[in-house]
């Protein structure tokens, strides 16, 4: 009989509820076992609703749970590195949700935690597994529009309510997260484009506070360069009126067009040729790279977001807020 693998969460808050959770239970030979939340009533909740058996308030005991095989660490990044270490401590599988941690170093510490004991680490860029980006990928690699030239991406949106009203959010609390929205968003984009273009050489960005809403930056430009001589550039501005999501691959021979975060078409344009795809995403979005998970623990096939590529991510977040940090 095929293995069973048994999964804990530490932190079961909204990410959980339907992104990541459900996937954990729905991927064959994976069950959800036990999730973990600092308040005992909420974490009971959150079991209850999900069907999954333990609840606990301590993340110590979930870790040590002799009954759970891996855990997916799904709290705010200054605690990732924290809980990782223990979880390579006690020689379990582990996925740490995005960004890894807040510093290069600290995903450093994590990737040799883990690679002192040989054992598996995930971070949840989950983009690199979902299809219509493995489309975008089989383009590229089909030479559709030639040799890559440049990338350029814009992202733009309004500010959220929880902001303007000034109420405390973690994701804009500098000493939480450093980059803000920044890295809570622009992460997923530039983990991307590394995966489909692949590595960045150097990295470099302004930023400023423009709203005075919260003390993370809100206002990014960057430049970077990937290991093949391809040139990038991005904006991220989370004050404008609407929201804009736009990326376009530039070729010799084509573009390509598409969108991070908007469920929309990716488009394909080559001399006088135009292809459009519409690429559903799965009702959790997270589940094909939670099978991806499961393909290499069972068929040792290569999983796309590692430890060592979402440590190089943070590197490159790093370098574009360098002069903020």
């Amino acid at each position: 009989m095929s293995r069973v693998y048994k999964w804990g969460i530490i932190g079961c808050g909204s990410v959980t509820e339907l992104k990541s959770g459900p996937a954990y239970q729905k991927v064959e030979g994976f069950e959800l076992q036990a999730v973990m939340r600092r308040n005992a009533d909420k974490a009971k909740d959150y079991a209850n609703r999900h069907n999954v058996p333990k609840f606990y308030a301590n993340a110590d005991e979930l870790i040590n749970d002799p009954e759970i095989d891996a855990i997916y660490i799904a709290t705010p990044p200054d605690s990732h590195g924290y809980y990782a270490l223990k979880v390579a401590e006690a020689g379990k599988i582990c996925c740490i949700e995005k960004p890894m941690a807040p510093t290069y170093k600290e995903c450093l510490l994590i990737n040799d935690a883990f690679e002192a004991k040989e054992i598996p680490l995930f971070v949840a860029y989950y983009r690199r597994s979902l299809p219509r980006f493995k489309q975008v990928k089989s383009w590229i690699e089909s030479n559709k529009i030639g040799a890559i030239r440049h990338i350029n991406w814009h992202l733009s949106k309004p500010a959220n309510d929880i902001d303007l009203a000034k109420t405390y959010n973690w994701r804009t609390d500098i000493k939480i997260a450093k980059g803000g929205y920044f890295d809570d968003l622009a992460s997923h984009g530039i983990d991307l484009f590394i995966h489909l273009l692949g590595d960045i050489s150097k990295a470099q960005g302004i930023s400023t506070n423009q709203q005075g809403l919260y003390t993370a930056m809100d206002a990014i430009s960057g430049s970077w360069m990937h290991e093949s001589g391809i040139t990038g550039s991005g904006s991220w501005n989370f004050g404008t009126e609407k929201r804009e999501d736009h990326v376009q691959i530039y070729g010799d021979k084509g573009k390509i067009s598409f969108s991070v975060f908007g469920e929309v078409l990716i488009e394909l344009e080559y001399g006088d040729q135009k292809e459009s795809l519409f690429i559903e995403n799965p009702e959790n979005i997270q589940f094909f790279h939670v099978q991806n998970i499961k393909n290499q623990l069972t068929e040792n096939k290569a999983h796309p977001s590692t430890g060592q590529t979402g440590a190089h991510t943070t590197w490159v977040l790093e370098n574009i807020l360098k002069n903020n940090y």
